[in-house]
């Protein structure tokens, strides 16, 4: 059951890739339809429209086998040593402070959705509970 539930909130986290690609197509974006799709997902998640429960195991397993994504660049580095010429160098240093810019605001974006998360369940919790006093009353 739960290699199924994986299953659809992959597809569900595709749906959005896919919304990304239909608007770049009709609005001619310059921006990748992956990075738009992204930005719909983020969008419908802070409207709750779609909750993270729906995709956290999916997302939590693409996750886990992102290293098999950077694998290809490696060898590529390989086959092209002109990669390791000025303008590689400047191309990899590019890609290297985009990336540290992207995981520190993803960084800071999951923090900031993991505090109101908190926020959220402490105030559905706070209001079931009876607070207890240690003070005596008479």
């Amino acid at each position: 059951m739960r290699i199924i539930r994986i299953i659809a909130q992959i597809a569900i986290l595709y749906i959005f890739y896919y919304l990304g690609v239909f608007f770049v197509e009709i609005t001619k974006l310059p921006l990748p339809a992956s990075i738009v799709g992204l930005i719909l997902l983020a969008i419908c998640l802070q409207m709750k429209w779609v909750k993270v429960e729906y995709i956290r195991e999916g997302a939590g397993f693409l996750i886990a086998f992102m290293t098999l994504f950077f694998i290809p660049p490696i060898v590529g580095i390989i086959d092209y040593p002109e990669l390791l010429s000025i303008e590689g160098i400047i191309l990899m240093a590019t890609i290297f402070i985009s990336t540290v810019i992207t995981i520190l605001f993803t960084s800071k974006l999951s923090e900031k959705i993991e505090q109101k998360e908190l926020k959220l369940k402490e105030k559905r919790e706070g209001g079931n509970e009876v607070v207890k006093s240690n003070h005596l009353h008479h």
